[in-house]
């Protein structure tokens, strides 16, 4: 018995410096706790991304805090799947010509934690970033904000292989997703590195994520085309814009909107032809992801927009298309760049929405026409992994005439629309063109009278109401790391009519 206690006391000392080589070897390699688990333990860091899904891979979709204090995020070694977490990486610059971009630390708060820029024109906002198999010597992880004690070796801030995902930042005012293919150097802004395009699926890896994102009104950037435009939106907290007295729902935007359009060639110098009214939309960025790994195509995604949409126009006059071909009058751009929160990663997407009225007449009908419409859009793709991409589409709209005069034999159509593109980070995925429309048709005799008193009109007329939705899904969906689309492919023409009154003609 005093020989085995020997013995232990013999082999206590070792085991003891065995201990501390390997509590040592964890503590340089583990993360630090603001930096979450360890990239190893994938459970622990899907249990803090969503606590209540225990060992599900889904990630939650919001929108992002705003570019002040939205969480940048960054991925471990191959080993763990490439799942992103949170970092403190910032892109400083980016030059799109030369696919350069300046990866910087933020700024540290009194208590360590990383403190975003203060708000300015172009200042960087949140970035992920994904750190790939290295060419190099293997570099520390970049939550390491200072080297260790007895060493002079400069803090990591890029590495060949890291895949960077960050929101609009100067020079990528779209936002950002590369990959550094090589390290130039240090400057007095952080890393210069190298890029290349990289896809969402090297970041989110096997994870899933599905949501829809309401895109913040006030986000939206106006450029007026006509000069009778008049811009309103409501948010929460009791914030809005627009005309005095001007009520807007809380979500949406609206537009209203007053032009001349085109009379007849033959028509009496006193006739002219007119449009007014609005477009009211509070739209959405609608986002899903299916993992299958970093190096493989998801098993399934879909990008679109949709939103609850009403409007309501008045057309009054002669008027007539100027080629025999419907004319379009575009009367506001609006651009977004709304950033969702997919777990940590920044996923950037960019909306565009150009407004227009469209009219078709032949010059020979004189309308008085008012109605009011109401209802909802949906427009994208979806990839699977059996069928590629594949488009979607469905409007469901309600209309109800105010007012409605048809007089001669004619047809007009009017359309109050808006032509919508969504894609990430600075590529178009997805465009779609809603116009709903207004169509009055008459048909007739003009029978003279033998007192040669004016012809009278005798006849029918009706108005129809109607929604054309059409689009196109593009190339540059591949950067959900699925196979190119080799072409653009139709949405497929969405098209409702319905009757909304008639009468009898009357001169």
């Amino acid at each position: 018995m005093h020989r085995r206690m020997r013995h232990r006391r013999a082999l206590l000392p070792a085991f003891a410096v065995t201990s501390l080589f390997l509590a040592a070897a964890c503590s340089s390699s583990a993360p630090s706790a603001a930096d979450g688990p360890a990239s190893g333990t994938g459970q622990q860091v899907r249990a803090a991304e969503q606590p209540a899904a225990g060992t599900d891979h889904s990630l939650t979709v919001a929108a992002a805090p705003t570019a002040a204090a939205t969480a940048t995020a960054t991925a471990g070694p191959g080993r763990s799947g490439h799942r992103a977490h949170k970092t403190s990486l910032t892109v400083s610059s980016y030059d799109g010509r030369t696919r350069r971009a300046v990866i910087a630390d933020k700024p540290s708060g009194k208590d360590g934690s990383p403190v975003s820029p203060a708000p300015s024109t172009g200042s960087p906002g949140p970035s992920a970033r994904s750190s790939g198999p290295s060419t190099g010597s293997p570099a520390p992880s970049a939550s390491a904000a200072a080297p260790s004690a007895g060493s002079s070796a400069a803090p990591r801030r890029a590495a060949v292989g890291d895949v960077i995902a960050s929101a609009p930042a100067p020079g990528a005012p779209h936002g950002l997703l590369a990959k550094v293919t090589k390290v130039i150097g240090e400057t007095h802004g952080g890393t210069e590195v190298q890029t290349e395009p990289a896809t969402l699926n090297s970041l989110l890896g096997d994870a899933t994520a599905k949501g829809d994102v309401p895109v913040d009104p006030s986000s939206f950037t106006v450029d007026k085309l006509l000069p009778d435009v008049r811009v309103s939106w409501a948010k929460t907290g009791d914030v809005h814009a627009g005309p005095k007295g001007a009520t807007v729902p809380l979500g949406s935007l609206r537009l209203d909107v007053g032009t001349e359009v085109p009379t007849a060639k033959d028509a009496p110098a006193s006739a002219t032809a007119s449009v007014h009214g609005f477009v009211q939309v509070a739209p959405q960025v609608d986002f899903a992801y299916g993992g299958a790994g970093t190096d493989a195509p998801p098993g399934s995604a879909y990008l679109g927009v949709s939103g609850d949409w009403s409007s309501g126009w008045a057309v009054k006059g002669r008027a007539a298309a100027a080629t025999g071909t419907p004319l379009r009058v575009p009367f506001a751009k609006l651009h977004a760049d709304p950033v969702l929160q997919v777990g940590p990663v920044p996923v950037v997407v960019n909306l565009d929405l150009t407004c227009y009225v469209q009219i078709s007449a032949d010059g020979r009908v004189t309308v008085d026409v008012e109605q009011s419409l109401k209802g909802d859009f949906k427009a994208g793709g979806t990839f699977g992994a059996a069928r590629g991409w594949t488009p979607v589409s469905s409007s469901h709209m309600n209309s109800t005439p105010v007012h409605a005069s048809v007089t001669a034999a004619g047809d007009v159509k009017t359309a109050l629309g808006a032509e919508a593109t969504v894609g990430l980070y600075g590529t178009v995925g997805v465009t779609a063109d809603l116009a709903p429309y207004l169509r009055g048709e008459a048909s007739g005799t003009l029978t003279a009278a033998s007192d040669r008193s004016e012809p009278k009109a005798t006849g029918t007329w009706a108005v129809y109401g109607g929604v054309d939705l059409s689009g196109t899904l593009r190339l540059q969906l591949s950067v959900f790391g699925t196979p190119v689309v080799q072409r653009s492919i139709p949405l497929g023409a969405l098209h409702r009519e319905w009757k909304l009154t008639g009468g009898s003609l009357s001169s």
